[in-house]
Protein backbone atom coordinates (compact mmCIF):
# COMPACT_ATOMS: atom_id res chain seq x y z
CA UNK A 1 0.00 0.00 0.00
CA UNK A 2 1.54 3.27 -1.12
CA UNK A 3 0.83 6.13 1.26
CA UNK A 4 2.50 9.49 1.56
CA UNK A 5 3.51 11.30 4.71
CA UNK A 6 2.86 15.01 4.41
CA UNK A 7 5.43 17.08 6.25
CA UNK A 8 6.08 20.78 6.64
CA UNK A 9 9.63 21.95 6.02
CA UNK A 10 11.47 25.27 5.96
CA UNK A 11 13.84 26.23 3.13
CA UNK A 12 17.37 26.74 4.47
CA UNK A 13 20.67 27.63 2.84
CA UNK A 14 22.92 24.67 2.18
CA UNK A 15 26.67 24.50 1.60
CA UNK A 16 26.10 25.71 -2.00
CA UNK A 17 28.44 22.98 -3.27
CA UNK A 18 25.84 21.09 -5.33
CA UNK A 19 25.05 24.22 -7.37
CA UNK A 20 28.63 25.46 -7.50
CA UNK A 21 27.64 28.79 -5.96
CA UNK A 22 30.27 28.45 -3.23
CA UNK A 23 33.04 28.75 -5.84
CA UNK A 24 35.01 25.70 -4.68
CA UNK A 25 37.51 24.97 -7.48
CA UNK A 26 37.51 21.28 -6.53
CA UNK A 27 33.94 21.11 -7.89
CA UNK A 28 33.83 23.37 -10.97
CA UNK A 29 30.23 24.12 -11.85
CA UNK A 30 29.06 22.25 -8.74
CA UNK A 31 28.81 18.64 -7.68
CA UNK A 32 25.44 18.08 -9.38
CA UNK A 33 26.79 19.13 -12.78
CA UNK A 34 29.71 16.74 -12.30
CA UNK A 35 27.43 13.88 -11.19
CA UNK A 36 24.79 14.18 -13.96
CA UNK A 37 26.64 12.11 -16.58
CA UNK A 38 27.69 9.49 -14.03
CA UNK A 39 24.14 8.88 -12.81
CA UNK A 40 22.80 8.91 -16.36
CA UNK A 41 25.27 6.14 -17.22
CA UNK A 42 24.03 4.23 -14.16
CA UNK A 43 20.44 4.55 -15.42
CA UNK A 44 19.12 7.62 -13.59
CA UNK A 45 18.62 10.73 -15.73
CA UNK A 46 18.72 13.82 -13.53
CA UNK A 47 18.75 16.26 -16.48
CA UNK A 48 15.16 17.46 -15.83
CA UNK A 49 16.23 18.84 -12.45
CA UNK A 50 17.99 22.06 -11.50
CA UNK A 51 21.76 21.50 -11.02
CA UNK A 52 21.64 22.22 -7.32
CA UNK A 53 19.66 21.07 -4.33
CA UNK A 54 16.85 22.77 -2.46
CA UNK A 55 17.72 22.29 1.19
CA UNK A 56 14.93 22.07 3.73
CA UNK A 57 14.84 21.61 7.48
CA UNK A 58 12.19 19.23 8.75
CA UNK A 59 12.96 20.04 12.43
CA UNK A 60 11.81 18.96 14.92
CA UNK A 61 11.49 15.83 12.80
CA UNK A 62 14.38 13.65 11.65
CA UNK A 63 14.27 11.05 8.89
CA UNK A 64 15.06 7.37 8.75
CA UNK A 65 15.84 5.60 5.49
CA UNK A 66 13.57 2.69 4.65
CA UNK A 67 13.55 1.62 0.99
CA UNK A 68 14.92 4.20 -1.46
CA UNK A 69 13.63 4.35 -5.05
CA UNK A 70 17.27 4.11 -6.23
CA UNK A 71 20.56 3.27 -4.49
CA UNK A 72 23.97 3.39 -6.10
CA UNK A 73 27.06 2.05 -4.33
CA UNK A 74 30.69 3.13 -4.67
CA UNK A 75 29.96 5.82 -7.25
CA UNK A 76 33.17 7.41 -8.52
CA UNK A 77 32.00 10.78 -9.79
CA UNK A 78 35.12 12.84 -9.06
CA UNK A 79 38.70 12.27 -10.28
CA UNK A 80 40.33 12.67 -6.85
CA UNK A 81 37.58 12.29 -4.22
CA UNK A 82 36.72 8.78 -2.91
CA UNK A 83 33.65 6.96 -4.24
CA UNK A 84 30.34 7.54 -2.46
CA UNK A 85 27.02 5.77 -1.99
CA UNK A 86 23.84 7.62 -2.97
CA UNK A 87 20.13 7.01 -2.54
CA UNK A 88 17.16 8.77 -4.08
CA UNK A 89 13.63 8.91 -2.67
CA UNK A 90 10.45 10.15 -4.32
CA UNK A 91 9.13 13.50 -3.12
CA UNK A 92 6.44 15.92 -4.25
CA UNK A 93 6.33 19.61 -3.44
CA UNK A 94 2.70 20.43 -2.65
CA UNK A 95 1.56 23.88 -3.69
CA UNK A 96 -1.71 25.71 -3.09
CA UNK A 97 -1.56 27.72 -6.30
CA UNK A 98 0.00 25.22 -8.70
CA UNK A 99 0.15 21.50 -9.44
CA UNK A 100 2.49 19.40 -7.26
CA UNK A 101 6.10 19.22 -8.44
CA UNK A 102 7.70 15.77 -8.49
CA UNK A 103 11.35 15.30 -7.62
CA UNK A 104 13.80 13.33 -5.53
CA UNK A 105 15.30 13.52 -2.09
CA UNK A 106 19.02 13.36 -2.86
CA UNK A 107 20.85 11.43 -0.16
CA UNK A 108 24.62 11.02 -0.31
CA UNK A 109 25.24 8.42 2.40
CA UNK A 110 26.94 10.13 5.36
CA UNK A 111 29.22 7.14 5.98
CA UNK A 112 30.81 7.53 2.51
CA UNK A 113 30.57 11.31 2.12
CA UNK A 114 33.92 12.94 2.89
CA UNK A 115 32.75 16.56 3.32
CA UNK A 116 29.77 18.89 3.62
CA UNK A 117 27.69 16.92 6.10
CA UNK A 118 24.05 17.85 6.59
CA UNK A 119 22.26 18.14 9.93
CA UNK A 120 19.98 15.16 10.68
CA UNK A 121 16.90 17.32 10.07
CA UNK A 122 18.00 18.62 6.63
CA UNK A 123 16.90 17.05 3.35
CA UNK A 124 18.41 17.89 -0.03
CA UNK A 125 15.76 18.00 -2.76
CA UNK A 126 16.05 17.82 -6.53
CA UNK A 127 13.32 19.57 -8.50
CA UNK A 128 13.07 21.36 -11.80
CA UNK A 129 13.87 25.06 -11.25
CA UNK A 130 11.11 26.78 -9.25
CA UNK A 131 11.50 30.55 -9.22
CA UNK A 132 9.17 31.58 -6.40
CA UNK A 133 10.92 29.86 -3.47
CA UNK A 134 13.05 31.65 -0.88
CA UNK A 135 15.03 31.00 2.30
CA UNK A 136 12.82 30.79 5.37
CA UNK A 137 9.72 29.87 3.37
CA UNK A 138 7.61 26.97 4.62
CA UNK A 139 6.78 24.25 2.11
CA UNK A 140 4.76 21.05 2.26
CA UNK A 141 6.26 17.80 1.02
CA UNK A 142 4.73 14.40 0.31
CA UNK A 143 7.09 11.45 0.80
CA UNK A 144 6.12 7.77 0.40
CA UNK A 145 6.11 6.14 3.85
CA UNK A 146 7.53 2.92 2.41
CA UNK A 147 10.65 4.84 1.29
CA UNK A 148 11.35 7.11 4.27
CA UNK A 149 10.11 7.41 7.83
CA UNK A 150 9.95 10.58 9.88
CA UNK A 151 10.31 10.57 13.65
CA UNK A 152 9.96 13.21 16.33
CA UNK A 153 7.31 15.73 17.21
CA UNK A 154 5.03 16.72 14.33
CA UNK A 155 4.74 20.34 13.27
Amino acid sequence: MNTDRIITARIVQGHRVASGQNGNPLFPGGTMRMQLPVFKELGLDLAPFYCGTLNVSIAPLCYQVRAPRHTFRAVRWHPTEPPEDFSYFDVRLLRHDAPPVAGFIYHPHPDTKPKHFQKPDVLELLFPFIDDLSYGQEVRLAVPTEQMQFVGADH
